[in-house]
């Protein structure tokens, strides 16, 4: 039986080796993208604590002195005194002549990523307009997403084919693995550092597999749900949970009243989410939808675990609220799943496993490849 199980675990490693080894290399990269960001760009995240905070309208109107055409989706502020504001804003889609061939007529160009535009909270002074895409993290997190194809493209299902095929890979290597007696179970638990070169690329193989399976089954496990829809609803279904929420309120349209500022709308979520680390105000996308502003709690379960506060947006008059606990089974579970599959549900020392699992990762397809050669070398020899 386990002669079948090895052939399951090889050919299916060959067939998906090259994209796994690629996925945790670009993984164990991604986990500190965070923390690199912030420490190579002080600038961009940290500023001098002053006397005063501007109000949220300030800051935006700041932006929009600085980039008149952009249009401000919303704007993210901490409690921390010495951190920047975050307007992400979005720039409309330029007219452009095309060339003679279409008649020369104006068409829209692409439409341009959209920018957070960091601002000192003090004084109003944009720091810098950034896109994630334009960074070298964004060409590792697309490599690791979808080969650098793009979403819908076809890299994305050889990535969520190859992670799923990686589950029966770490299933069949603990198969493999499982011990007969008590002294093999010591063996494999170890590693012989003094041993020949072949004994050490097999314990590597063996005992570092061991050891990180299950944090690998883990994230290959969360990852699929960015690669497969069915997987998605699946979590839903299993949890009992509507896979829409219910809509939330809306504003009274009323063509009299002048529209609420970023400020005001702030001021009514404090009443209720008092003390958070940070708020995220979020303008109406038309006249009746109702202002967003999602709050992260200092206690929250992760980053992900926001409370959420409707405002009107003519009123300035508190909705309705939505606690992180209040949402369905399956919304939070499914929130839980970015911070566990980049490692960052219990901060550091969670980051720093899943830095040296993903690394293990990267290993396991040299290794086993090295294993292979080995044994088809030690059979031809038989052979002759």
């Amino acid at each position: 039986m386990k002669i079948f199980f090895r052939n399951i675990h090889l050919y299916l490693s060959l067939a998906a080796g090259l994209v796994i080894l690629t996925a945790c290399l670009t993984g164990a990269i991604l986990v500190f993208e965070k923390d690199l960001q912030m420490a190579m760009n002080e600038h961009r995240y940290y500023v001098q604590a002053g006397a005063a905070r501007l109000s949220p309208d300030q800051l935006v109107r700041s932006v929009k002195d600085s980039f008149p055409k952009a249009r401000t989706n919303s704007i993210k502020i901490y409690t921390d005194p010495q951190r920047s504001a975050e307007v992400n804003v979005a720039f409309p889609a330029e007219m452009k002549t095309v060339p003679a061939g279409n008649n020369g007529r104006a068409t829209p160009a692409p439409r341009q990523p959209g920018y957070t535009i960091f601002v000192d909270p003090y004084n109003g002074k944009v720091l810098e307009k950034y896109s994630y895409r334009e960074t070298w993290f964004y060409t590792v997190f697309a490599l690791h997403r979808w080969l650098l194809g793009g979403e819908g493209s076809i890299g994305k299902y050889i990535v969520g084919i190859s992670t799923f095929i990686f589950l029966f890979i770490l299933i069949t290597g603990v198969i493999l693995w499982w011990p007969k007696t008590r002294a093999i179970l010591k063996q494999r638990t170890r590693i012989k550092w003094s041993a020949g070169w072949k004994r050490l690329n097999h314990d590597l193989h063996m005992v570092f597999g061991f050891y990180s399976c299950i944090f690998l089954f883990i994230f290959a496990f969360t990852g699929l749900a960015w690669s497969f829809e069915w997987f998605n609803k699946g979590i839903y279904s299993v949890t009992n949970s509507p896979l829409k929420a219910a809509p939330p309120p809306r504003s009274a349209y009323d063509a009299t009243k002048k529209k609420i500022g970023f400020a005001v709308a702030l001021d009514t979520a404090r009443t209720v989410y008092s003390g958070a680390v940070s708020y995220t105000v979020q303008a109406a996308k038309d006249s009746t939808e109702a202002i967003t502003v999602s709050a992260l709690r200092k206690d929250a379960l992760h980053e992900s675990a926001t409370d959420a506060a409707y405002i009107d947006q003519y009123s300035g008059r508190l909705l309705g609220t939505l606690r992180f606990e209040e949402r369905s089974l399956g919304a939070r579970v499914r929130s839980s799943f970015k911070p566990i599959h980049t490692g960052s549900i219990w901060g550091t020392p969670s980051k720093i496993l899943a830095f040296i699992v993903c690394l293990f990762g990267v290993s396991f397809p040299i290794t086993g490849t090295i294993l292979w050669l080995n044994r088809l070398k030690k059979k031809n020899g038989k052979g002759e």
